[in-house]
């Protein structure tokens, strides 16, 4: 009998598809209110997940997406660290 390893699934909250965890990027806000970019997806705090696809990034800077997901202010640098991440991963 063959086990097969569950993958976790996570919803991209841009796009709201739901993708293997490991083709997102986690986006964490810490207890003191801080936002960060969490590529290991292990910090501890509140997360969302993001496709790290240019236009999943871009609907979610208009739409104020992550602010609301995190009940956070989002930096626009937050922003310009995720778009290079992504850049550096469709290469």
């Amino acid at each position: 009998m063959i086990s097969r390893k569950k993958i976790p699934m996570r919803k991209c909250v841009a796009t709201g598809e739901m993708r293997p965890k490991k083709e997102l990027i986690r986006v964490v806000r810490s207890k003191e209110g801080e936002v960060s970019v969490d590529p290991t997806g292990k910090k501890s705090g509140r997360g969302a997940y993001l496709t790290l696809d240019k236009e999943a990034i871009l609907l979610a800077k208009k739409k104020n997406i992550l602010a609301n997901q995190l009940g956070a202010a989002i930096d626009p640098s937050l922003y310009d660290e995720l778009l290079a991440l992504a850049e550096k991963e469709n290469r």
